[in-house]
């Protein structure tokens, strides 16, 4: 017969009133109705009591118990941390911490199997990235060294190739630096009071001869303000800038145009970086921000670049306290938008 609280009641409830008439026959001037009386009584109260305490207080609790591990098992951690406080029942907060507990655990154990697997997928494209180079390099030296540096025209052609391969790999290298230290925090924002127009210029300056070679051109559209001064650091904010506007030309149509649109906004300036080149696949905008993740990974690479800049533009921002988002439309262009803290 299986221990229900039912039985269980029944039994101590037996034996209760046992012992209470047990107790009572001993005692003078008692008589069988009193003796009746307190046995039904004793068993009456007894049974109620026990089952209550042994089903409520119990039995119950364990069933939630098993509910608890059901819903672990199926990953359901859907528990507010205010209903636990507010229980007073001892069986109860114990369920619900250990619940608490174990779903935190198993939160950390999958974090740290997301990690695991970013880790090796970070390894397999960082060997991959470094393979590249350094192999071109090889091979051209070692076709130097096999004989080829005698003929000056084919020493020329090949020095210049291994040190392009060379200068990509050092690019790299950098980069994985920078990212690096943006992401474990070695590297400080040092906030200034920047103006954003003459970045911007500067920017379009410098990448002037990127964009002659690709037949595009570039526009900047202010606000009403002749000066659009933002909090932010200065060196890291341009190389958002470069970053963003370089990316544009690259990956933007022969002859096409690039836009950087400052607009004001109560408290921030709203920087929009747009082309109206062949647009990002809707199915790879939520991965462009990804350690080198290239949309079109031959074409990516025939036009440079080390996969990283948009990973370090998002931790940059991220740094400012802001983020960027990205628009695109097949064959329309593609747009990046973020914040920055304005300045008067």
């Amino acid at each position: 017969m299986s221990l229900s609280p039912r039985f269980i009641a029944l039994l101590l409830a037996c034996l209760i009133s046992a012992l209470t008439l047990t107790f009572l026959a001993f005692v003078e001037g008692v008589t069988s109705t009193m003796l009746f009386v307190a046995g039904l009584s004793s068993f009456i109260i007894s049974f109620f009591l026990v089952y209550y305490a042994i089903e409520l207080l119990v039995f119950r609790e364990v069933n939630k118990m098993y509910k608890t591990i059901h819903q672990l098992k199926i990953r359901d951690f859907s528990i507010s941390r205010k209903a636990i406080i507010q229980n007073t029942n001892p069986f109860k907060k114990l369920n619900d911490e250990i619940f608490v507990y174990v779903a935190k655990k198993q939160k950390e154990i999958d974090e740290l199997k997301r990690l695991e697997q970013f880790r090796r997928e970070f390894l397999a494209d960082v060997s991959h990235e470094l393979k590249t180079p350094i192999f071109a390099a090889q091979g051209f030296i070692h076709t130097l060294i096999d004989g080829a540096v005698d003929d000056e025209r084919v020493r020329d052609k090949f020095l210049s190739k291994a040190a392009k391969s060379l200068d990509g790999l050092d690019a790299l290298v950098k980069d994985l630096v920078t990212l690096s230290q943006l992401e474990t925090g070695e590297v400080k924002m040092s906030f200034e009071r920047v103006d954003l127009i003459q970045i911007t210029e500067e920017v379009f300056e410098q990448l002037e001869k990127v964009a002659q070679a690709k037949g595009a051109s570039f526009s900047l559209k202010l606000p009403p303000a002749d000066t659009v001064w933002v909090k932010a650091d200065p060196q890291r904010i341009t190389q958002v800038m470069t970053n963003l506007v370089e990316n544009a030309v690259k990956y933007g149509n022969e002859n096409g145009r690039v836009v950087v649109t400052l607009e004001e906004e109560k408290k921030h300036i709203l920087v929009s970086v747009r082309d109206n080149g062949p647009g990002i696949p809707p199915e790879h905008l939520s991965r462009i921000f990804e350690r080198f993740y290239r949309v079109e990974k031959s074409r990516s690479k025939d036009r440079g670049g080390t996969g990283l800049g948009l990973a370090i533009v998002k931790h940059i921002l991220n740094a400012h306290k802001t983020k960027i988002t990205v628009m695109s439309k097949v064959e329309k262009g593609t747009t990046f938008r973020f914040k920055l803290e304005r300045m008067d």
